[in-house]
């Protein structure tokens, strides 16, 4: 092979392409990873940790703001937006020279430029130097989403941002109206309402966090009204107009909000911009990329997985398509069980589901049940003075077959990865209550919603 030949190219490096590329690496692939922006995607830069960071330092305010009740006199406290910036952006720094520091471990070829499809195997990538060519038996396409933008008049005005732009805020906000209730809507009306922001959330959708259920935004949303975020489900925004003094103002039916700020997040959109040669696209539907169970394309040798083909936009999906797919490419069984991929939503407490819920079982023609404990009852929760929250745990009554649970409590995030592994490999409710659990701690509570009769 010449330098420019490869067994497999990646087009994105973000987590569906870095996984890609590591596990092509270590099956002996020589292997290209190309990216036109920094390794790591949205999820690095722009998203995932990010957000967290974000999210980490308001809970800390809000703590040391609490803390009196646990005996503790932490004194005066300030938010420093810029040094909240800079925090993230030395996280952000260190996961990403670790990704390429991996990268050149397993001697991958990561290749700064923007990339083009070209058909037959090739991929023209444009950088400053100019053109190259690169060839490769498999392509691989991982080039992520970009926000959503709605066609609301007034969305171009200064101060009217995505998350992208909320990210790199680093000056008080002191109301901010957040246009859309999703998973990104919430997780930033948690953190500017722990800053001390005045948060207005606008959702067009009847609940907040419209694709899980409705016991989770109904508690969700009695949680924002106790922290002083006001939210306002089935209404949509009929504008935005410039205020008075450089605010902004948003118009929906049958009122207005004045804001600092406002945060447009109504979701994402697959990227494709400028991929494609003539004649070099494969099917598309809506924007996305349509793929087979593996992350085959209709053209022969190109594949794609993550946000670029739609369905579920979370990191840690497109991490298992990736690697799926390259173990496809070779001829190996998958990596990564695709059909039980958790969400979790970073609100305090946290957010966490795997698997159906109740009603969705049954409309699938399932005799089920579920259980729910409510976390007052543990201790970890009561001593550390936690939000009061829920394990839910749903199973098939007969066979006492674990169907899914949906979590809101401390720790949900982490202890997911439980119920994940147990609807894998197909538990019952008894196998998965064998295990002991220590005292005191959130995960005991797991034990506690499967005992229950």
């Amino acid at each position: 092979m010449d330098t420019n030949t490869f067994d497999l190219i990646v087009i994105g490096a973000g987590p569906g392409g870095y996984e890609a590329a590591f596990e092509a690496a270590d099956l002996g692939m020589k292997t290209a990873l190309v990216e036109k922006d920094a390794p790591g995607g949205t999820c690095l830069n722009r998203g995932c940790i990010p957000t967290k960071s974000f999210l980490h330092a308001a809970g800390l305010y809000r703590e040391m703001r609490e803390a009196a009740a646990f005996g503790i006199a932490p004194g005066e406290i300030a938010v420093d937006y810029a040094r909240m910036r800079d925090r993230k952006n030395e996280a952000v720094l260190q996961l990403r020279k670790g990704i390429e520091g991996t990268a050149a471990r397993k001697k991958i070829a990561l290749i700064r430029g923007t990339a083009a499809l070209r058909g037959g195997g090739t991929v023209s990538v444009r950088s400053g130097g100019g053109e190259e060519i690169l060839r490769a038996k498999n392509i691989l396409l991982a080039t992520g989403s970009v926000p959503a933008l709605p066609p609301i008049p007034g969305i171009d005005l200064p101060g009217v941002v995505t998350s992208d732009g909320l990210l790199e805020n680093d000056r008080p906000v002191g109301r901010l109206v957040i246009i859309g209730g999703g998973v990104i809507g919430a997780e930033f009306a948690e953190v500017y309402a722990a800053l001390g922001a005045a948060v207005t959330v606008i959702e067009a959708m009847p609940q907040l966090l419209p694709s899980l259920d409705k016991e989770i935004a109904q508690s969700l949303k009695m949680l924002f009204k106790k922290r002083g975020v006001n939210v306002l489900t089935g209404t949509q925004v009929n504008r935005i107009l410039p205020g008075a003094d450089g605010t902004l103002v948003c118009e929906y039916g049958g009122g207005r909000a004045e804001a600092d700020c406002v945060l447009v997040s109504v979701g994402r959109r697959p990227y494709t911009g400028g991929l494609f040669a003539p004649g070099a696209q494969p099917k598309t539907e809506r924007g996305r990329i349509i793929v087979n169970e593996y992350g085959e394309t209709d053209l022969p040798g190109v594949w794609a997985v993550g946000d670029v083909t739609g369905g579920m936009m979370l990191a840690h999906a497109a991490s298992a398509a990736g690697r799926n797919a390259v173990r496809r490419m070779a001829g190996l069984p998958p990596c990564a069980d695709m059909r039980f991929i958790p969400s979790c939503v970073y609100t305090d407490p946290e957010i966490a589901c795997a698997g159906m819920g109740e009603e969705e079982a049954k409309s699938a023609g399932i005799d089920a049940d579920s259980r729910k404990f409510p976390m007052t009852a543990n201790g970890k929760t009561v001593l550390t003075g936690a939000e009061r929250g829920f394990i839910r745990v749903v199973f098939e009554k007969g066979t006492r077959r674990l169907l899914g649970v949906r979590m809101m409590c401390e720790r949900a995030s982490d202890m997911i990865g439980e119920f994940t592994l147990a609807l894998s490999l197909g538990l019952t409710m008894e196998e998965m209550a064998r295990a002991v659990r220590p005292h005191p701690t959130f995960c005991e509570a797991i034990t506690e919603a499967l005992r229950l009769p």
